[in-house]
């Protein structure tokens, strides 16, 4: 299947648990935002919010989260 038409998976890892300096979730970095419309992200914006997690999780210090 081409990566690009496959279904873009939640990035959730069960660790919700939001970080009240940085606004992001400590399991999956997404804003509260990202994860209240996720069910409404087309596919794009789905990838572009993927896209963000290395940035993010190497401003917080963490490794970077590989893409789906």
């Amino acid at each position: 299947m081409n990566p690009m038409t496959a279904p873009v998976p939640s990035p959730c890892v069960n660790v919700c648990r939001m970080n009240e300096a940085t606004g992001l979730c400590e399991g999956c970095l997404r804003t509260l935002d990202e994860i209240a419309c996720w069910s409404l992200f087309d596919d794009a914006e789905k990838r572009a919010v993927w896209q963000q997690l290395p940035q993010r999780r190497a401003a917080v210090g963490g490794d970077a989260a590989p893409a789906p």
